[in-house]
């Protein structure tokens, strides 16, 4: 029998650190020019007072003068805001709900709203008595400079809770905006005068990027510095252009110094005209300067600066551009895809956060009219639409739209909607032409367009006919 032994004990296990590093985060000799201007402060901090007047300052300064931006701009406009949104209501009564929209779109053609190239806007809700409609609302566009703190004003005491002229309650929200009586961009005749405004009578539309930020940026920020050297490069180019096509010319030598050539003084400034032969001095020669650069690589260089420009945006380049003559139709409509869905968002941050604003407002002064009265007792839902988009194929959307509509996979209100419009005013619409057709003897057979073999080509066949 083997001795007894003592079983060893088990090393113990020391914890183990792990240590490991992002590359991004280390500050090394190449890359230490990269973040140079990198910073930790808070949303508002980043976006304060002066900093947001800059860039308003240089947003404006290119969209007036560049055509692009400008162009940029207003596309965005034009797709998100479009004609502008039309009001649905949901209720049961179809009388109440035609009755409400008719009014919403008589008061709304009386005043307007837009979000304009400042990153935020701003709009108060008053009484106007000049409005065309039994309600007075009324809502007053003031531009971002308009909202901010008077120096030396009196309510600078609420520190910490005024960011730049809006003056946050204990939890965060706005519970009041100080408005500049003046731009304070107006020279002639400029105050520091202001009114307070309460959070209930102003709408403030922006996109925050950042949690607890309360004030907008340019939404153009990120491409303002390749706005400046696009035109920069434009200003090369021309001016290259411009010197080759003046005839600017170097004299120069092969003679060695002191060599057999007449004496020229350096630098001076030989004056040709046009069609006009002439004579050197013995041993110099006539050489032109060519326009080789930046010309040559012009296009390339514009096309990736104005597709980093709209990325920025959710743009596809043929839209920044205005230029689809690189596209083919599978290449468009997927660039689009992407376009379209920020539409689409922004529609929907635009109705959260400006329209059923200004619909409950009107919603408050109707009831307190007496032809509005029944809607004190009723709960009032609607929906917004926009503009619809137009198909590059309408004839393939027919043919598409009838093949989901007949496998029961949409209804028309969503094929409506695509549209912009509202399916029980097209209905009741279509459904009087029948009828007045009917009376006039003008009803025939209706059937579906049957698709033909244009309409049943794939995107992969629209590719290859346009490659070939």
């Amino acid at each position: 029998m083997w001795p007894f032994r003592k079983k060893a004990k088990a090393p113990r296990s020391l914890p183990v650190t792990l240590r490991a590093r992002y590359d991004a985060a280390q500050t090394t000799v190449e890359n230490v020019r990269h973040w140079a201007m990198a910073d930790s402060l808070s949303a508002d901090g980043a976006a304060s007072a002066d900093v947001r007047h800059k860039l308003r300052e240089r947003a404006r300064y290119e969209v007036a003068n560049n055509s692009y931006a400008k162009g940029i701009v207003l596309t965005l406009a034009n797709d998100c805001i479009g004609t502008g949104p039309r009001l649905q209501l949901l209720t049961e009564d179809s009388e109440t709900n035609r009755r409400v929209e008719a009014a919403f779109a008589q008061w709304a053609k009386a005043v307007r709203m837009a979000k304009s190239s400042d990153g935020e806007a701003f709009a108060v809700l008053t009484a106007n008595p000049v409005v065309d409609s039994p309600v007075k609302l009324d809502v007053r566009l003031v531009e971002a400079d308009r909202v901010a703190t008077p120096a030396g004003s009196p309510w600078n005491h609420f520190g910490d809770n005024d960011v730049d002229g809006i003056i946050l309650d204990n939890f965060g929200n706005p519970r009041t905006y100080s408005l500049l009586r003046q731009h304070p961009g107006d020279l002639t005749n400029w105050t520091m005068s202001a009114d307070m405004v309460p959070a209930e009578a102003m709408v403030h539309w922006f996109r925050a990027d950042r949690p607890g930020q309360h004030r907008g940026i340019p939404e153009i920020t990120p491409a303002l510095p390749l706005f400046a050297q696009l035109r920069r490069y434009t200003l090369a180019v021309l001016g290259a252009a411009e010197t080759a096509a003046d005839f600017a010319a170097v004299l120069y030598t092969d003679s060695p110094a002191n060599g057999e050539a007449a004496a020229v003084e350096p630098m001076d400034i030989v004056n040709l005209e046009k069609r006009m032969a002439t004579t050197l001095p013995d041993g110099w020669k006539l050489g032109q300067i060519k326009a080789e650069q930046p010309t040559t690589t012009y296009s390339e260089f514009k096309r990736e600066l104005l597709n980093e420009i709209a990325r920025c945006l959710n743009l596809p380049y043929n839209i920044a551009a205005c230029n689809s003559s690189g596209y083919n139709y599978a290449s468009g409509r997927l660039d689009h895809q992407t376009y379209y869905k920020s539409i689409r968002v922004e529609q929907t941050h635009l109705a959260e956060a400006v329209l059923d604003r200004i619909f409950a407002a009107w919603l408050d002064e109707a009831k307190l009219l007496i032809e509005f009265a029944f809607l004190r007792t009723m709960d009032v839902g609607h929906q917004w639409f926009f503009d619809g988009t137009e198909h590059v194929d309408p004839a393939k959307e027919a043919n598409a739209q009838a093949t989901r509509l007949t496998s029961n996979t949409t209804t028309l209100a969503a094929e409506y909607a695509r549209q912009g419009k509202d399916w029980e005013t097209e209905l009741r619409q279509r459904a009087k032409e029948q009828a007045l057709m009917a009376e006039l003897g003008l009803t025939g057979t209706e059937a579906a367009p049957e698709p033909t073999d244009k309409d049943e080509e794939t995107d992969a066949d629209v590719e290859q006919q346009q490659a070939a």
